[in-house]
């Protein structure tokens, strides 16, 4: 009986979502989403671009798989990854389609 409440249990968090994963894609901003700033050129490069949209434009950070964009719980530490590829370790909430960062590097 335990061994089958665990079982559901854990498959209802894989269902909503939750539990810690690992993700890689690029830091980018949710007013270019998929990482193209060939429209909105908001600086020379596209970390300039990802930066100046948040700042200016209340966009926000976000992470882009090269399928979906994920934004991301944690507003400042991105920053400095703007335009990079980065691996988050975090959870997933896939309501609202935001990862609760617990930690970010630059992918290799």
């Amino acid at each position: 009986m335990r061994l089958r409440i665990a079982c559901v249990l854990a498959c209802a968090a894989l269902l909503t979502g939750q539990g810690k994963q690992t993700f890689t894609g690029v830091i980018t901003d949710s007013m270019c989403a998929t990482a193209n700033h060939a429209q909105m050129r908001m600086g020379p490069t596209d970390p300039e671009c990802v930066i100046a949209c948040v700042r200016a434009h209340d966009a926000v950070y976000v992470l882009y798989t090269g399928k979906e964009a994920f934004d991301l719980s944690d507003q400042k530490m991105p920053e400095k990854f703007a335009g990079k590829k980065v691996t988050v370790n975090g959870t997933v909430d896939a309501k609202t389609k935001t990862i609760k960062v617990e930690s970010m590097a630059e992918a290799k």
